[in-house]
């Protein structure tokens, strides 16, 4: 195009040189007249140019459209890889899991094996241990069979006995001046006399006797007395084991409190 330009300017000009010589026939004149066709040339170029610029933007497009197909490309290999690692540390973690669970599952059937072991091991033991109570309980049973039929003969003289202690017990109430009450609980019984003292027959004096053991024992009286004197009773009693003893003696205690 810059060379057609340069041709076309220089032909101008010598044309323009010419015609500003003396008006006469010219070599020029006597020229055939010739067509270049330079308008034909322009729009052809014009033509060009437009059908190259559109090509480059084609071109360019169709370069940028690669490019962002490259890069989506790209992106949906790298999502995929992302995806795929992923699901690789699932699994990871997934064979994890159950290779933990396995172990467990093995432990726990270990222990319950040994857990077996160990109780078999002591239902022998208990059957073995069973036999013996067993025994031990049929030699017990013919122990106490024993110790009833002794408890029982024992009973029945007691009660014989006892047909002739409660008319003694009377007696011993009515010379005494006594009379028997509760203490508030079972193991003991409250003893009460009267006509100990000269001056007020109706004044009292009491003791409270403890049965809960095999010996006799005094925890309260009034009016208070010597312990020392208290614990020479008991001893009487205990040695003789007959109640009289006691009553008799508790109350000469107490006459002597009372003078005193």
């Amino acid at each position: 195009m810059a060379a057609a330009y340069e041709h076309t300017t220089t032909f101008s000009g010598s044309v323009s040189r010419q015609t500003m010589a003396p008006v006469g026939p010219s070599m020029v004149d006597q020229l055939p007249n010739i067509n270049f066709g330079f308008d034909e040339l322009r729009e052809r170029m014009a033509r060009f140019t437009t059908k190259f610029d559109a090509y480059i933007e084609q071109g360019r497009k169709r370069v940028l459209e690669e490019r962002n197909q490259f890069r989506m490309n790209v992106a949906e290999l790298e999502e995929d890889e992302r995806m795929k690692k992923k699901a690789i540390e699932i699994a990871q973690i997934k064979t994890k899991t159950y290779q933990q669970s396995i172990d467990k599952e093995e432990s726990e059937k270990q222990e319950m094996e040994a857990a077996i072991a160990s109780l078999s091991a002591q239902r022998d033991h208990h059957l073995a241990q069973r036999d013996s109570l067993r025994e031990q309980i049929a030699q017990t049973q013919r122990e106490i069979d024993v110790k009833l039929a002794a408890q029982r003969t024992h009973a029945q003289h007691q009660e014989a006995q006892s047909r002739f202690n409660v008319p003694e017990l009377d007696f011993w109430i009515t010379n005494l001046c006594l009379k028997i009450e509760g203490a508030g609980r079972d193991d003991r019984l409250k003893f009460i006399y009267t006509h100990i003292d000269e001056k007020n027959w109706e004044r009292e004096a009491w003791f409270e006797l403890v049965t809960s053991s095999r010996d006799y024992d005094v925890k309260h009286c009034r009016p208070k007395l010597e312990r020392d004197a208290v614990e020479k009773v008991l001893e009487r009693v205990n040695e003789s084991r007959e109640l009289v003893v006691l009553l008799k003696g508790m109350r000469e205690l107490f006459v002597e409190a009372m003078k005193s």
